[in-house]
């Protein structure tokens, strides 16, 4: 998951690179053309990369106070494609995203903490297909320019969210 946040909407950016107080961090305004939300899933043992097309995120951080920030992040699970149009047609059924009954998934954190270096840990739950797990995701924040590019990676079990059940 790669997330790059504007300064143009909050002020995050000058607080990542100035580390300045605020009390209450706006929240940044995502760009999705620079942004991506991606996952790998394995076929017949073969590893394939796949992307969400649509997404939001919203990060309010203060690195200062980062246990007072919050982080959000939404997927269409409907937008999920991994360029083969046989699979892509089978994403939205029931067995693996079910977007007609689960539209969306969400990530909401209850806590971040700073790790040093630019990096946090943010942990919250992670609703995806009816099912909603604590999960813990590393994050990596780094100053480019006027933007803020927010990076974290995580291993989720497709079966414990049941998504391509019976496969």
């Amino acid at each position: 998951m790669r997330l790059v946040v504007e300064r143009a909407f909050a002020v995050l950016a000058p607080l990542l690179l100035a580390g300045a107080v605020q009390a209450q961090p706006a929240p940044a305004k995502l760009v999705p053309a620079q942004s991506e939300v991606a996952f790998q899933l394995k076929q017949s043992g073969v590893p394939v990369d796949g992307k969400f097309k649509r997404f939001d995120a919203q990060l309010a951080l203060d690195p200062k106070a980062p246990q007072t920030g919050s982080v959000t992040v939404s997927v269409d699970t409907g937008s999920a494609t991994v360029g083969f149009a046989e699979t892509d047609v089978e994403l939205p059924r029931a067995p693996w995203f079910n977007t007609a009954k689960f539209p969306r998934a969400v990530f909401q954190s209850n806590a971040i903490g700073a790790l040093g270096g630019g990096r946090f840990q943010a942990k919250g739950k992670l609703d995806l297909k009816g099912t909603s797990r604590e999960l813990v995701v590393p994050v990596t924040i780094v100053q480019n320019g006027a933007q803020s590019i927010a990076t974290g990676e995580f291993v989720v079990n497709r079966l414990n969210f049941k998504i391509g059940e019976g496969e």
